[in-house]
């Protein structure tokens, strides 16, 4: 697919159809000074609206930036969780939703953000930043955010480019705000993106349950082979616990039999587990707690997991649903 080239100065699009919720740009550069062109005046509007303005880069994106802008970088917050550099996606949507509740009580109302996404080194990192790119269409649809998104042909796959323009509904072409032809239906594309297999997995697992008879013994097992395997306690225990709110909901939510695996190296721990009842297919379950801020009202298996996990996947079947968890170990 044809991506966007040349960026220009931004066009202001407050006034423009919808902008009252999410706007939510992509661009695409090939330079330093790409980066610059693109940013610089959309941090310049936001400054002129009056929008609480934030940057979410890492650190050489945001000198770039903060040196371009001068004595108006003093006006600009800064954050860069928000771009997965020391945060985890689950981490970054409850950092944004505390920045779009800041700026709701000042200014114009509005946050503005000028981010640019760490997609990693590796396939499965990949499918982690796009998925997020995605999710943010839907779970801040209705907020008022608008999100300038970088990406450095540079510095990205192919995989990570050709995603672009899927998960933007705006592209930044040459000054002009333009449509993506290729924005659609962000559950289908999420749906959609590839699930590496780990080589890891080819070895067989170290643990295997295919009938688990209760969530307390579930539990207890998962508990010996993660503990048994995971160097560092502290690792091991959160890895556990995200582990078994995934294994409670199995329980309560699906039906059995109930299954689970484990496979270990030095590097890495995945963890599958597999109920068999209706199943769902939200790849973004999770990404926020099931029933909003009031952590009292529960569903947050899903959302602890992601926090505590590096990799979160809802796998369809039929019937049932398996939840592959994944991690580096420390």
């Amino acid at each position: 697919m044809a991506e966007p080239t040349d960026p220009g100065p931004v066009l202001d699009r407050r006034g423009a159809p919808g902008c009252s919720g999410h706007a939510h740009t992509a661009l695409i550069a090939r330079s330093d000074e790409e980066l610059v062109a693109g940013v610089v005046p959309y941090v310049e509007e936001g400054l002129r609206a009056g929008d609480t303005v934030l940057l979410c880069l890492p650190p050489d994106t945001h000198g770039l930036v903060t040196s371009a802008l001068g004595e108006r970088a003093s006006a600009v917050e800064s954050d860069s969780r928000i771009c997965l550099l020391g945060a985890r996606v689950a981490d970054a949507m409850g950092v944004t939703r505390e920045w779009i509740t800041r700026a709701a009580g000042s200014g114009s109302g509005r946050l503005r953000i000028a981010g640019q996404v760490q997609f990693g080194a590796e396939p499965r990192s990949w499918r982690e930043g796009l998925r997020y790119e995605a999710a943010a269409n839907r779970i801040l649809a209705d907020d008022p955010v608008s999100a300038l998104c970088l990406f450095d042909r540079r510095a990205l796959p192919a995989e990570v480019l050709g995603g672009v323009p899927a998960t933007h509904p705006e592209l930044l072409v040459g000054g002009q705000l333009v449509p993506s032809s290729a924005f659609a239906d962000q559950r289908e594309f999420a749906l959609r993106l590839p699930l590496p297999r780990e080589p890891l997995e080819d070895a067989g697992p170290v643990f295997a349950a295919t009938d688990s008879p209760s969530l307390a013994s579930l539990r207890g097992e998962l508990r010996r082979v993660i503990h048994e395997r995971v160097p560092d306690p502290d690792q091991a225990e959160d890895l556990h616990f995200a582990a078994s709110e995934v294994a409670s909901n199995a329980f309560r939510h699906g039906s059995r039999p109930v299954s689970a695996q484990v496979w270990v190296d030095e590097d890495q721990l995945i963890c599958a587990i597999t109920d068999s009842g209706p199943g769902f297919d939200d790849p973004f379950a999770g990404f926020r707690p099931a029933h909003g801020d009031d952590l009292a009202l529960g569903g947050m298996g899903l959302w602890l997991a992601r926090k505590l996990w590096d990799h979160v996947d809802a796998l369809p079947r039929r019937p049932g649903v398996t939840v592959r968890l994944s991690s580096r170990l420390r």
